[in-house]
Parts: C-alpha cells; structure tokens; sequence
C-alpha cells in the first residue's frame, strides 16, 4: 500500500519535527500492512484491526468521552476527502 501525504510547510521547527514523526509512522504502518497482506490477511480486516487499536490506544491516552467526541467528527470529515487517498490538496 504505497501511501503519501501532502500538508501544508510546518510553520515552526516542533511542526517539522511533528510532521516528520507522522511520515515516519506512516512509512511503519504502511509496511506493516504490507506484510501482513503478503501473508495473506484482508485488507478490510486489516483495516478494522488498526482502528480497534487506534481507538484503544486514544481510549488509553484520552478518555472515552474525547474519543467519542473525535469520532463524532468522522462522519463530516469523511465527506470532505479528509481520508480519501487520491484527493487533490491546493
């Protein structure tokens, strides 16, 4: 799954270093799911399992209620391409 981002410039050196941590976990993550596609698993199931975990790792960090409240937000921001691997960014 080759996957790329396109943000805006960072505007202070903690948004670089932000910034290139994200890439970064990207480029873990990605490979990752390729290993585990090239083994055989689908991608629908890979996919529920990395929301599984990312959500019990926020719940972890952030509480029920702030999690509840970030999926709140989900259903806008999938309407406006947020997610959307071939979307334009101007």
């Amino acid at each position: 799954m080759a996957t790329t981002t396109a943000q805006a410039p960072a505007s202070n050196p903690e948004d670089n270093r932000i910034a290139e941590k994200k890439r970064l976990a990207l480029t873990y993550l990605s490979e990752a799911w390729e290993e585990a596609a090239s083994a055989g698993v689908d991608s629908e199931i890979l996919a529920h399992v990395a929301m599984f975990r990312a959500f019990s790792n926020l719940i972890e960090t952030y509480g029920e209620e702030a999690v509840a409240g970030l999926v709140h937000t989900l259903p806008e921001r999938i309407r406006a391409f947020e997610f959307s691997p071939h979307r334009i960014v101007q």
